[in-house]
């Protein structure tokens, strides 16, 4: 099940805490009118299997301060931090927030990454059919179709 998450909670707060890839980036930039947090639920539990922060921007964003401080614009959705609590589950939420993003935002027309310049970033964008945008001095745009 996906959730999309508007609202600042307790349950959102204590999600951001285990962010190992942008845990310096404030809540309060991660939810507002240009960002969401998506987040896949076991339909049994309840609880979190995947969490992804996504940004939307007029361009591709080469940096975090970039990511932070570009405005007025909606055509890509830059896909700047995942993590998962299930096998799979990371993919399996790409999937779904890139769905619900095209079917309610046509605008979006530019699904990327802002990744960490590390192997593991690199394997699983691959391995879950992006390809390498371009490499920025310290972070990597993956794109997704």
């Amino acid at each position: 099940m996906l959730s999309i998450i508007t609202q600042i909670t307790e349950e959102i707060q204590e999600l951001i805490k285990d962010d190992p890839v942008r845990p310096e980036i404030p809540l309060e930039q991660r939810i507002n009118q240009q960002s969401k947090i998506y987040v896949l639920k076991d339909d049994g539990t309840g609880k979190a299997s995947a969490v992804v922060c996504v940004k939307f921007l007029p361009k591709i964003p080469e940096s975090v301060d970039e990511l932070l401080n570009t405005m007025n614009g909606s055509s890509t959705a830059v896909f700047y931090t995942i993590w998962s609590y299930a096998q799979g589950a990371g993919r399996t939420l790409i999937e779904q927030a890139q769905a619900e993003i095209k079917q309610h935002n046509p605008e979006v027309t530019t699904f990327v990454t802002l990744s960490p310049k590390t192997e593991m970033a690199r394997k699983f964008h691959h391995k879950n059919g992006a390809t390498t945008y371009r490499e920025n001095a310290d972070s990597v745009n993956y794109l997704y179709k």
